[in-house]
């Protein structure tokens, strides 16, 4: 599958932005997708990720983005989706996601990328 992000700017503090994640064929629908994000000079890290199904989501274990940041996901539209809310400087990064055939929801592993959208956050 192939995979297209978009949706990132230029915001302000507190602000939200939705990325979106569109997948090239129906087979979207069988893939878990993951969120990442990669701020300059920083390793990459894990957001989120969703359930094939739409039913499940899990979220990075550190405090960073939870309850801020809500990841869902349309089949019928091979879309997935990053809400962002409250947003701060410190989620500037780019954003990536990601997709895997493996059933159970996870931080690695992912086989499938896009290709990334800019988010900047200005305080």
């Amino acid at each position: 599958v192939q995979l297209q992000a978009s949706g990132g700017g230029s915001v302000e503090t507190g602000g939200s932005l939705r990325l979106s994640c569109v997948g090239s064929d129906r087979a979207f629908s069988n893939y878990n997708i993951g969120w990442f994000r990669q701020a300059p000079g920083k390793e990459r890290e894990f957001v989120g990720a969703i359930h094939w199904s739409g039913f499940s989501t899990t979220y990075a274990e550190s405090d960073s983005v939870k309850g801020r940041f809500t990841i869902s996901r349309d089949n019928p539209k091979n879309t997935a989706f990053l809400q962002m809310n409250n947003l701060k400087p410190e989620d500037t990064a780019v954003y990536y996601c990601a997709a895997t055939l493996v059933s159970e929801l996870r931080s690695f592993g992912y086989e499938y990328w896009g290709q990334g959208t800019q988010v900047t956050v200005s305080s």
